[in-house]
């Protein structure tokens, strides 16, 4: 955890840069009991990815605050994707272990798609 004017040294940036990130939303650094900021190092990768679009590819903060929401929702998608296919993968190996008891010569075990999200 770093204090703001080490955590703005580390990113490249003014100490004001941050507050104006944490004003629109787009950081959230953790406050100590006499309301110190303290920034963490994915504090700092995230910095970088809004100075990264802010300079480099000319992004306003607006823009910023919706990439990075648009990120968020992404990866949760993918983690509850995983999750449902890990789900999925159980399910299918318990009923494989008992349909080959039931199953009867000649009969094949039935295949279940799902169809893959859009991928943003």
């Amino acid at each position: 955890m770093y204090v703001i004017s080490i955590a703005a040294s580390l990113a490249g940036c003014h100490p004001r840069t941050l507050r104006i990130y944490e004003e629109e939303g787009l950081l959230d650094p953790v406050r100590t009991d006499t309301n110190i900021r303290l920034y963490s190092d994915e504090d700092l990768e995230r910095v970088r990815a809004i100075r990264y679009l802010t300079q480099t590819r000319g992004v306003n903060l607006a823009g910023v605050k919706m990439l990075l929401q648009l990120r968020d929702a992404a990866d949760l998608l993918d983690e509850i994707a995983n999750e449902l296919d890990r789900a999925d993968a159980e399910r299918a190996s318990e009923a494989s272990v008992l349909s080959v008891a039931d199953e009867g010569p000649g009969r094949k075990p039935r295949n279940r798609q799902r169809r893959k999200g859009v991928e943003l």
